[in-house]
């Protein structure tokens, strides 16, 4: 990965939890937590590192729950709402879960603590959001991939960020070694909605 960071620079890190799994997903590598954390203190004064995800609250166990319970011992500070469920037109049950609201608040109140903001999405809703730190004075770097097929960035996000950071070049800093015991946890719920069956919620990352 390119450095475009400074040793001084106070950083915060804002992770889509369910739109940066499905990038890694996409170019085939799982995440290692810690890893990512090591290599953005390595690069400049990390302050925070958000992580953003809905749980379904009304299962006896979430699958997602011991990733989240590891995030929450290991540096990283958990921002988790309920899914909201409900039923279609042709009866079958959705879930949805959106954190962007959450996560654009915590940006704008960090900024005055920050001087630069890196955000773990390639949703083009957070245009708007970049724009608006950039006039506070901030950098901002957006962190997802134009790799994969489809690519997993929208373009007006990744003109409006000051640094693109290539998920793929990132891949080798932060990937899991085929030889970790793989996890055991069930991806974070997307901002899309899904059916009940629908494998992403009970597939294994």
């Amino acid at each position: 990965m390119k450095n475009h960071f400074y040793a001084e620079e106070r950083i915060a890190l804002f992770i889509d939890g369910a739109n940066l799994y499905s990038a890694a997903r996409a170019l085939g590598f799982d995440i290692d937590y810690r890893k990512l954390l090591r290599v953005f203190r390595e690069r400049g004064r990390l302050v925070r590192a958000y992580y953003y995800t809905a749980l379904v609250e009304d299962q006896e166990y979430s699958p997602i729950r011991p990733l989240v319970d590891w995030l929450d011992y290991n540096g990283y500070t958990m921002v988790t709402k309920p899914t909201k469920e409900f039923t279609d037109a042709m009866g079958r049950r959705k879930i949805k879960g959106n954190m962007d609201i959450e996560l654009a608040i915590d940006v704008l109140e960090m900024t005055e603590h920050l001087d630069h903001v890196v955000l773990f999405s390639g949703d083009g809703d957070f245009r708007r959001l970049v724009e608006a730190v950039q006039r506070k004075g901030l950098r901002v770097s957006v962190v997802s991939t134009i790799k994969s097929a489809p690519p997993m960035v929208a373009d007006e996000l990744r003109r409006q960020a000051d640094e693109f950071i290539e998920l793929a070049e990132l891949a080798p800093l932060i990937a899991r070694s085929p030889a970790d015991r793989p996890a055991r946890h069930a991806p974070p719920v997307s901002n899309r909605e899904v059916d009940e069956d629908d494998d992403q919620m009970v597939r294994s990352a």
